[in-house]
């Protein structure tokens, strides 16, 4: 798909989508609940399809209605057991423990998911006698995970925490997991905890370095709805950075998201901080780059972990943000945004198969104009995106 958006400043209220990070929890720990479970304000992303498409290991079946995802119990899967993540690296780090239960189990998808970090597990996979093979598009996995002590370290994703976290309460023995190192995208865990405490489950953290999980719990059935997603919310709030006045609603300032930060980060670059951390809101990365190009500068630190999304993200934003006349530094761990003069660019721009990329360069295409090759990357995350751009006043065109 090429998105061909021409500029011009776009007004109006837009409904901030769901989130999709506590989608994938709140549908997964209805998944491992017994009988009949309803998760309202679910919307059908890629992402959150390949996971409902997984619940059938789970032995759960899904029906969705007018964004109400009803789960039920479904009968077990006969012979070998095969589930398709796509490209989301939250259903596939999520499922992996939970697929541990001895039988051989092979997950697949994108090349590009599979080429993205799962040392963690095969470490403790290997220490437990479980059987592990990668390839370029797939995880074989074959054993039973054992309850006990983990540790693991804070700087490396938080969904490794999180898989074990969904798993370690059903396991018989109790458990402890001790994070090692610098702790990153800490709220994407209190998350975590979360949406496992509104299903039943216990799980105690001493609010820094350690979750001590009690054994032989059960998940109990639960009717929730999935909050506004302050991640996918920043795009459409980046707009009044950018001369547009757009409210969005539907999100919680009290919500336990790190992404909420991003009207304080847009404030904050708005008036010129030097040094921004995006140690727990990596997502932000790509919109806070292009607002800073286009207000004049700005420095992020603690964004290696850029390199293992979907693209290599800072490495992507200096590439296309370089089309509209933006000078961006990328070292090992930070990136330094220049003041420039920014420009209608001349060439096509590219998502990079990378969701935050389009929406990204989309939004800063209604100030200067653009054309977006691999537009439909945002089906990965929020697929109404272009819509709900046109329903403020920008022009968008679709081939």
């Amino acid at each position: 798909m090429i998105a061909v958006i021409e500029k011009g400043a776009l007004s109006g209220t837009v409904k901030a989508p769901p989130s999709k990070s506590m989608a994938h929890r709140l549908i997964i720990s209805a998944a491992l609940s017994e009988g009949e479970s309803r998760i309202s304000n679910v919307a059908l992303s890629e992402d959150i399809k390949a996971t409902i498409g997984c619940m059938e290991i789970l032995g759960k079946t899904a029906t969705y209605n007018d964004g109400v995802l009803t789960i039920k119990d479904a009968p077990a899967i006969k012979g070998e057991k095969k589930l398709f993540v796509n490209e989301s690296g939250s259903t596939l780090r999520f499922f992996i423990p939970l697929c541990l239960t001895g039988d051989e189990v092979t997950l697949y998808g994108s090349e590009r998911l599979f080429e993205r970090p799962l040392a963690v597990y095969e470490e403790i996979f290997e220490h437990q006698g479980i059987f592990f093979e990668k390839g370029k598009n797939y995880l074989k996995l074959k054993g039973k995970l054992e309850g006990g002590s983990y540790e693991i370290r804070g700087d490396i994703s938080s969904q490794f925490i999180t898989g074990l976290l969904f798993a370690l309460p059903t396991l018989t023995g109790d458990s402890e997991i001790k994070i090692t190192g610098k702790f990153e995208s800490k709220s994407y865990i209190l998350m975590t905890l979360s949406a496992l405490k509104t299903f039943g489950i216990d799980i105690y953290f001493d609010g820094d370095r350690v979750f001590r999980i009690k054994g032989g719990q059960s998940y109990k059935r639960c009717d929730a709805e999935v909050e506004g997603d302050w991640s996918n919310a920043a795009f459409f709030e980046a707009l009044n950075y950018l001369g547009s006045n757009v409210t969005v609603y539907g999100i919680d300032d009290n919500s336990l998201q790190g992404d909420k930060i991003c009207k304080k980060y847009f404030e904050e670059i708005k008036c010129g901080k030097k040094e921004l951390s995006l140690a727990d809101c990596p997502d932000l990365a790509p919109i806070l780059f292009t607002v800073a190009a286009y207000l004049g500068g700005a420095e992020f630190k603690d964004t290696a972990r850029l390199k293992i999304k979907e693209s290599d993200r800072a490495k992507v934003m200096k590439e296309e943000l370089s089309k509209f006349g933006a000078e961006i530094l990328v070292y090992e761990n930070s990136v330094t945004v220049k003041k420039s003069s920014l420009h209608s660019p001349t060439v096509t721009l590219s998502s990079h198969n990378d969701h935050r990329i389009a929406m990204s360069l989309a939004v800063l295409s209604t100030v200067y104009g653009g054309i977006i090759e691999d537009a439909g990357a945002v089906k990965k995350s929020m697929p109404d995106f272009y819509e709900k751009l046109a329903a403020l006043g920008a022009k968008v065109e679709l081939k």
